[in-house]
């Protein structure tokens, strides 16, 4: 799986929505943080945004995208983890 970064304007389609409803879905906790891609700039892992969306489309409940965004956020902790260990 090949895993990209995309940035704001992109989310913005993907979810129809403006800056700042997305940054609202982040404080709820129904988006992922996005993750620092350099001093000044962040996006958002592409398996997660399309995680939530096809969350979204199947009918997902708040509290199901909830805890989706929980396991995606433990999944980047994992990740850092074994690459760490792996020395990469």
């Amino acid at each position: 799986m090949t895993v990209t970064i995309q940035r704001l304007p992109k989310i913005q389609t993907a979810f129809g929505l403006s800056r700042s409803s997305i940054y609202r879905l982040i404080a709820e906790g129904l988006l992922p943080k996005p993750v620092h891609i350099g001093s000044r700039a962040v996006g958002f892992p592409s398996h997660e945004v399309e995680a939530i969306v096809q969350a979204r489309i199947s009918g997902a409940s708040e509290s199901t995208i909830r805890q989706l965004v929980i396991d995606l956020t433990a999944q980047r902790t994992n990740l850092l983890s074994t690459n760490l260990l792996r020395g990469c």
